[in-house]
Order: structure tokens, then sequence, then C-alpha cells
């Protein structure tokens, strides 16, 4: 996309965002947010994940979706104990993968705004709030937790250095400058998810939908949070490989967009 084409959908589709508050007047607007759960073998976190996220008091109404990814240990028993009208749960009946989750809960979701937060208990349910705060004064409309890395908050060497390669190589691809390409906790529109066409099943949801994101030409506001890492003993799911599938999506990307900045450019100079 051009520079002027891109700020022409940018003020298309803002003008259409539902927001918290009315920046100009200071009003409140009912609205209400969803935050999307998935999980997969979490039967020891999930309920503890699902009652903090609940007692938070939030400045708007919330939901929580919750999508069991074909888990193989109790994750069931315990989200079939849950009685709380706010909450939703779905069952993939075999392992999809987290992204896979991630859309089946989009898809259920009723909210305004869209967040998601692993079950895993890395990360506050607390920071939600902080999320919420750009949002409510009419700043941001994408916002994005970010972690601060140290011996307390991070299992491995090698798990931080692959977070900072993949987030150094989307700023290169894109031209900007984000902080933390894998955090989980995203906030944005349900209209704007929905309007992205994600493909990834996996762990490679997080990467495409932020580089989607910045080829649309949307920057996230940034907002710190605090932060955990579970060790691989303790559960830790992600690998190398999913560094190098997060490439790979970048660079797909970014191609793709590319070949439409070209074809737009040529439809411009020919006038159509």
């Amino acid at each position: 996309m051009g520079g002027s084409a891109v700020c022409a959908w940018k003020r298309r589709y803002t003008g259409r965002l539902p927001k918290l508050a009315n920046p100009q007047t200071g009003e409140s607007i009912r609205l209400k947010l969803s935050i999307l759960m998935p999980v997969y073998n979490e039967a020891a976190t999930v309920g503890i994940a699902v009652k903090r996220v609940l007692d938070i008091r939030y400045p708007c109404d919330v939901e929580v979706v919750v999508v069991d990814d074909g888990s193989a240990d109790n994750t069931g028993e315990v989200l079939a104990g849950i009685d709380d009208r706010r909450v939703t749960i779905a069952e993939h009946p075999v392992n999809r993968g987290k992204g896979a989750a991630v859309r089946t809960a989009a898809g259920l979701a009723n909210g305004d705004y869209l967040v998601i937060f692993d079950a895993d208990l890395e990360y506050s349910p607390d920071d939600i709030l902080g999320l919420l705060t750009p949002v409510t004064r009419g700043d941001a409309e994408v916002v994005y937790g970010i972690r601060k890395f140290g011996a307390s908050t991070a299992h491995s060497f090698w798990f931080v250095i692959g977070n900072r390669v993949n987030t150094f190589t989307t700023n290169a691809l894109f031209n900007t400058w984000i902080s933390d390409l894998h955090s989980c906790l995203k906030l944005l529109p349900a209209s704007l998810f929905r309007e992205l066409p994600l493909t990834e099943n996996r762990f490679g949801l997080d990467t495409e939908l932020t580089a989607m994101l910045l080829a649309r030409g949307i920057r996230p506001y940034e907002v710190p949070i605090t932060y955990k890492a579970r060790s691989r003993e303790e559960g830790k799911k992600l690998t190398w490989g999913d560094g190098v599938v997060a490439t790979k999506i970048l660079v797909r990307v970014r191609l793709r967009k590319a070949v439409t900045d070209r074809r737009l450019r040529r439809k411009l100079a020919r006038g159509v």
C-alpha cells in the first residue's frame, strides 16, 4: 500500500472503530471486552487463570472465551466446573494449535475489543487494565503489553535472544520499532481482528497478526507489563523451531505487501 493509500485506509477504518470513552467529551460509552484464552493441557493453571481474570474490576463489560484445544489431561474437567455467566467454553476434539484456538475464540466472542490471554499464569490479568488505559483515553486502538526480561522473568538466554532476533527482523522488514514481537497480551478491536486474513494455526498467529497490522500501517501502542516465564519442565511449549517459523511468516507477509504496493503504484501511474 502506498503512503497516501495507507493514510486513506486508516482514516476510513478509524472512523468506525469503537471507543471506551469519547476523547472530546469524556463521556463513557458502554462497550464489552472479550478475553480470549486458548488452553492446551493446562489443568493445573486454567482454573486459577480464569478466576484471576474475572476477579479484576474492569471499566467495561467483559467475557472470557476459553477454547480447550484438544487437551489430553484434565483440563476439560476443570473447565466443566466453572460456573460463571461471563465465561464461554468451547472445545476442539483434537489439538489444532494456539492460533486455531484463538481464531475459534474470536469467532465466538461478542465483545467490541479482544485481548489474548494465556492460561499458563506467565502473565498478570492486572495488566489488562493497563492495556485498556490508552483506549479509554482515546490515544490508541491497538495496544501491546511489553515485557522486560531479567533473571527472574526469563527461563533461558536463548529464549530472550530468539525473541529479540525476531523483533529486530520485524522492525527491519516493516521499517518500524516495536519492542516485543512475541508478547501474548495484544488488545485490538474485534472488527479489525476479523478483517485480517489470518491463517496460522499454531504459535505463528502472534507473528502473523503483528505483521499484518504493520503491513497495513497500524503501529501498536506499547505499555509495560509484568511477566514470569515458565521453564520447559513447568510446561513451556515454545521451541527454536517456532522462531524459524516466525521469520518465514514475517518475510511472507512483507513480500506480499511489496507486491501489493507495486501493483498499486502501477495503477496510480496509469491513472486508474
